[in-house]
This record gives structure tokens, sequence and C-alpha cells, in this order.
């Protein structure tokens, strides 16, 4: 089938090179012309994803938005989640109603605190039977390099989860669904704050035993906000959600992880944006979880101590200290 993915940037062109291997005909759209020319002309990305030498033959890129998804049976939305709504909205007339649109986003839009699933059903007038996200331990580096991965998707109607799943299933990119969109959505939000965290723990020269620490600390939180927020559990101790936050955590290949580590290093907030080309999601994810937590009751020590680590630009020492009280408590 034919599939589009909007937004031609590292994760958006290795998802939709992954699409390509699956056997659709792929359309990326992208509003810079040079990387329009290099998708279509040269079969390569020289300025989002270097790293490939030769995309495959059965992609194609356009900066035309009609162009993009007509005949699409499958719109793919990869696009920076602080600017999603404003770059759907042109779309909205555009998509044919019998389209799937798929969100790879993943974050809280920043003034309203909508996850991604209700910003993109918002700016398309989308159902949610139309609606599905993809996420898990998802590095688009090593997904470019065809290293075996694996991914979550999800919809409410789960034949429609299994048909997505289906279209983006490769010998190297393995595939499960879900019906909890809210959970996945969640978890590949909140997962960037504690990336945050242990980056800057690692930046600061704490070792296993503290990153270790500040991950099975921020799942719980993050598992509990998600439950009360309607979500399953289960879609947080599987690959949306541990899995996805050992990778995130774990390596330099990510931006949070990455930014946490400049900060960790001494680098002002204005210092690791300007190293990192750009403020990681986990930024302005960290308030909108410190407002969730305040909404559903749930405490969420870690994403505040981080809201400090930005605002006021407490040390690492410090924000360690912040996650725990005085008081011994049950895990």
């Amino acid at each position: 089938m034919k599939i589009t993915v909007l937004g031609a940037g590292a994760w958006g062109t290795a998802f939709g090179q992954v699409l390509a291997d699956a056997g659709n005909d792929v359309t990326m759209w992208a509003r810079e012309p040079e990387i329009v020319q290099g998708i279509r002309d040269q079969h390569h990305n020289a300025v989002r994803l270097p790293s490939v030498e030769c995309l495959p033959e059965n992609m194609t890129a356009t900066g035309d938005r009609a162009e993009a998804v007509r005949g699409a049976r499958i719109v793919v939305v990869a696009i920076a989640a602080q600017f999603a709504r404003i770059a759907l909205e042109p779309f909205k007339d555009l998509i044919p109603e019998n389209v799937i649109v798929v969100s790879l986003m993943k974050g809280i839009e920043r003034n309203t605190g909508k996850r991604m699933d209700e910003v993109v059903r918002e700016a398309l007038a989308l159902p949610a039977e139309r609606f599905a996200a993809v996420s898990g331990p998802n590095l688009s580096k090593e997904i470019a390099d065809r290293q075996p991965s694996a991914t979550v998707v999800t919809c409410e109607d789960i034949d429609v989860a299994h048909a997505v799943a289906s279209a983006c299933a490769t010998e190297y990119f393995k595939t499960f669904v879900t019906t909890d969109v809210i959970g996945l959505e969640m978890c590949g939000s909140l997962k960037n704050v504690v990336a945050l965290a242990v980056g800057m723990a690692r930046g600061a020269g704490y070792g296993e035993n503290t990153a270790a620490m500040i991950e099975t600390r921020g799942l719980a939180e993050l598992t509990a906000l998600g439950e009360a927020a309607g979500a399953s559990p289960r879609t947080f101790a599987g690959l949306a959600g541990v899995g996805d936050l050992i990778a995130t955590c774990g390596s330099p290949l990510s931006r949070n992880y990455t930014f946490g580590s400049n900060l960790g290093k001494g680098m002002s907030v204005a210092e690791a944006t300007a190293a990192s080309s750009g403020v990681a999601e986990g930024v302005p994810t960290t308030d909108a979880v410190v407002a969730l937590g305040r909404k559903f009751g749930v405490p969420t020590p870690l994403a505040c101590a981080m809201s400090r680590v930005l605002d006021e630009g407490i040390p690492c020492a410090q924000m360690l200290a912040e996650l725990f009280s005085a008081d011994i408590s049950e895990e």
C-alpha cells in the first residue's frame, strides 16, 4: 500500500525505511527543499539521517501536502511534538476519511498538557478508531542500521492496531499490539523526564547504582501517574514502558540522556540546548508531568526535582536528595 510519513527527521526517515522494507510504497513529506530533493533524487537524507547511504527505491519525497497524502491508506506523523498541532492543521481537509493516522511522537503539549493522541485527533478531527500510535525502545539510528528491534502499536480498535503492525513488520523490526492508547502515550512521554535525570547523574560522575535507583523510582512514578490517568500498569512493564526507559536512559543516542548529561557536567539549560541543537522533549514535558501529578493527586518527586534543575539550576546532588523524603517508606 501507499503510506505517507509527515516529517523527515531521523526517526521519521528511519521508520519510512522500515515501512519500505515491509513492502510498502512510502512518500516522505518535508518542508525543507534540500531534504525532499535528497530523498527523491539521491535516496539519501544527508540532513537528518546521513548514516543511511541509500534509502530503499520504493521511498520518495515531496514538499506538496496534497500530493503527499493523495492515495495513502496510512499517514504517519513524525513531527516534533510541540509543533504537531500547527503543522497538522493544513492537512485536516486533505486526508481522506478512511485513512488511518499513526503517531510516532512522544511528548505532552506544553500549553495544554495534552497527550499526542489528543493533539492529533483534535487537529485532524479524527475518530478514535482511526488513530494509532507506535512506541517502544526505538532509537532511530539503530533501526536505520536494521538492528533487531521491537515496538508496540496501539489503537482502541485492535484490528486497526494489527493492520498497522503488519504494515511495519520486518525481519528486524518486530511488532506487538495493544488497545491501551493512554498507557502507551504516557510511557513514551514521561520516560523522557527520567532520561534527563539519569543523564544528569551520569554527567555528574555517578555510577550504576545511582542510575538504577533513578530508573526504577522513575518507573514507579510514571506508572502511578499512568494508572491514575486510566492506563494499564501492564503497559508500563512492557516494551513501551520499561523497554523504552532502558533504551532512552542508557544510550548517548538518546537526545534526552545527552541533554541531561550536559546538565550534569555543569552546563546551563541554554548551553545544553545549544550543544544539542535544540531542546530535548523531556524539558517541556517535565513541568507537564508535575501538573499531571497535581491534577491526579499523585506524588511526582522526580519530575519536581528535575523541574527545579531546569528552572533554578540546582545541582545534581540536590536533585537526587529531593527524590526521597526523610521517612522510610514501603516500596
